[in-house]
Order: C-alpha cells, then structure tokens, then sequence
C-alpha cells in the first residue's frame, strides 16, 4: 500500500492554482474604441478570452425598409449615412444595383469617373482605419498624418459636390456633375506626393515593436475559415484568398487599367494593415491611368423622370403642379423581377439586392453590409487572445456601425 509523502510548505506554494474562474465582462457601447455603438459581452479567464458575443442593432434606423416607400432616386441619399465615412461607395454600389434591374448602359466618361472617385474614397476610407487603428494601438502621430491628407481629399469632394461626410455625386445612369478643372488639377497634386506620404506612415510603424507586438500573430484566421465566415475585401486578402470583385467582374472602368491585387500569407492583424497600405498604392496608380484615358462624352445617360402633360388635355396651374409632382413621386419604371449586385467597397463587398414588381419603388431591399458579416467571426478571431487585444481586433475590420446596424 502506498503511503503519500507529506507536503512541506515550501513544496505548498509551488503548487499550480487549482481553482479557476470566468469573469463576465460587458465591453460597450461607447462610440470611441468600439468604432461605434457596439457592445461585446466577453467571458475572461484571467485576461485570456473565452468567448465574445457581439451585440448589435443601437443604431438601427429601418434604411431598408425606408427604401420602399421612397423612389429609386430618392432613396440615394439615405445611402450616405450606412457608411457615413465612405459615403461615396454606398451611392456607387447602390446606383450599380438600379442599373443593372434597369439594365441600361452608362456612357463611357461617366463610367471613368465614377471609378477615379471610388478609388479616391477608397483611399479616404484606409487613410481613416489607418489612423484610428494606430490611435487604439497607441501610436497619434500617425493618427495625426493619416487624418492631414484626408483632409485634402474631402476638400477635394467639397468642390466635386458640394459635402465632405455624406456626399452625394453618383446617379443611376451616370454623375451628378462633370469634375472641374480645379477637381482634376487638385487630384493630380495628391497622387504625385501621396507615395511619400505612405512612406511617411511606413517609417513611423514597420518597424515599431509595440505596432509589430500588438498586429503579428493576432487574430489569425485562414483562407478556408475566412471564406467559411463569409469574409471579404482586405480582411479576406490578408488571409491570401484572391477574391476582388473588381478583378473577378469587372465594372467601372477596372478592366481598362493596369492594377494588381495585394495578398497576405499568414492572415493576422499585421497582414490585414499592410494589405490595406498595398492597396493605397494600387489606387493611386488606378486614379492616374484613369486621369490620362479620360475620353469625352456624356457623363450620364438619359432617363426623363418627369413627362409632360398630354397636349390634347389642358390642365389648370394646380392640376398641372399635381401631375408634374405624382409623376416625380412616382420616379421611373422598373419592371418585374429581383437582381443582386456586389461593389468591391474598401471594406468588402457591399452588394444590394432589390426585388421589384413594377413601379418606380422597390418592393423590398436587401443590403449587404461587410461591417455585419464581419461582425460574425468576431468570437472565433477573438477567441484565446488576451482582452487587450479585443480593440485592436475591432479596428483589423475596419467596421462601421451605420451600415452594421442599417
């Protein structure tokens, strides 16, 4: 019979801690470090994360169910505010949709620059996560840099349309507006110096070890759980899956220029930022090529929203005011039928789908909003990190909560 030796003090208090317990810890909603009004309930064992459940829906405002009692133009501008820092891709991607029910065809200068003003939103929108991303992490010169240029940007979309958060340029069949010469002058400056201002951003992160600490090997996820969680735009990229819209079905004028897709390897936090640095670069050389193939012509296509009243019927000036008013009301006519259609936005893929059973509103709409998806993987990605991480894991998605929310 074996005999248990007796345990001497000193033996005592080198003994593992036997006894665990989880911490229940509600993260949220506050506006600055969550990118909005999300909250997390994060179960913690220690400072390790165990589980983190997303709670969504404190900035729901009914935008699609709105778009059915509003006509197909109308309804542009509600737009705006899903992902009210990169407004522009919201109109692209929804007029695209409009589009392509209509089935009409947008004249070729409309289409070059509609693609130079999503790039440069695309730009606006990684110069925005860049800056916040660094300001959570702790680095605020860059913060400070990032925001600099972006500034310049939005001066240059106040001379395009006349706003700087919740633009509003793109129209089904083509542009609100033909760009100014000041517009195109001032475009042409950013590009030349904007290469060196991405070097600028490099010198301050690439080989800072709290940066470097705080992206390798975080959130790491693989190509085949990335696409498993419906994943896209640089999120999915920096795991090394080779899927941009742009790429794969060509709009706008992508197919005419010379770009490449930047990929990640290892599909951590690290990779997902200089995914989106690369992708800054390849913008830029898309604006250019765009800037010097800019052809003449229309810059959109003709669609009468508003027909006369019959000549063989006289209308008094109150009965002509309710014609004119219901036809406008009313909008174009879209016929019978559901289409779907995904835009390659800088932060994944937006798609909007429209069911329509005639008439100048939409039935239903459907969006498809990649701050949401991405939400989804937030507990496996979270899972077995330390809570520290939690913010920066926010910011690797680049989220939105407008069109999270819708």
């Amino acid at each position: 019979m074996a005999v248990e030796t007796p345990q001497t003090s000193d033996q005592k208090k080198t003994l593992p801690l036997l006894r665990t317990e989880e911490l229940l810890l509600n993260l949220g909603p506050q506006h600055p470090s969550t990118h909005g009004v999300l909250k997390v309930i994060i179960t913690l064992e220690g400072e390790k994360v165990v589980k983190s459940e997303p709670v969504l829906g404190f900035l729901h405002r009914g935008v699609e169910k709105i778009a059915e009692t509003v006509t197909y133009n109308q309804f542009i501008p509600h737009t705006d505010r899903l992902d009210y820092v990169c407004a522009m891709y919201n109109n692209f991607a929804y007029v695209r949709a409009v589009e392509k029910i209509l089935d009409i065809s947008v004249p070729e200068r409309a289409e070059y620059l509609r693609t130079i003003v999503a790039e440069v939103q695309r730009i606006i929108g990684h110069l925005f996560w860049l800056g916040t991303q660094a300001l959570d992490i702790g680095a605020m010169t860059v913060f400070f840099f990032t925001f600099r240029d972006r500034e310049y940007l939005l001066d240059l979309f106040e001379e395009l349309c006349g706003a700087r958060l919740t633009t509003s340029w793109y129209r089904v069949g083509g542009v609100e507006r033909d760009f100014t010469q000041k517009f195109i002058d001032g475009l042409h400056h950013f590009i030349e110096n904007f290469q060196s201002k991405i070097e600028e951003y490099d010198t301050l992160l690439v080989n800072n070890r709290i940066w470097l600490a705080r992206t390798k090997d975080i959130a790491v996820i693989s190509g085949e759980d990335a696409v498993a969680y419906g994943l896209s735009g640089s999120v999915l990229r920096g795991s090394g899956v080779n899927y941009d819209l742009r790429k794969i079905s060509p709009y706008g004028a992508y197919d005419k220029v010379e770009w490449t897709v930047p990929l990640g390897t290892k599909g951590d936090t690290y990779d997902r930022y200089w995914v989106r640095m690369e992708e800054m670069k390849e913008s830029t050389k898309i604006i250019k090529q765009c800037l010097d193939q800019l052809p003449e012509g229309e810059y959109k296509a003709y669609l009468p929203q508003v027909v006369a009243p019959p000549k063989e019927r006289v209308f008094t000036d109150m009965e002509s005011m309710i014609y004119q008013f219901k036809l406008y009301t009313d909008g174009f006519k879209v016929p019978e039928g559901d289409i779907y259609c995904g835009t390659e936005a800088h932060k994944g893929e937006l798609g909007f789908y429209i069911v329509s059973q005639g008439g100048g509103k939409p039935y239903r709409l459907k969006i498809r909003a990649p701050s949401f998806i991405h939400m989804g993987a937030f507990d496996y990605m979270a899972k077995g990190y330390m809570i520290a991480d939690i913010i920066t894991i926010f910011g690797t998605y680049d989220i939105v909560m407008g069109e999270c929310d819708r």
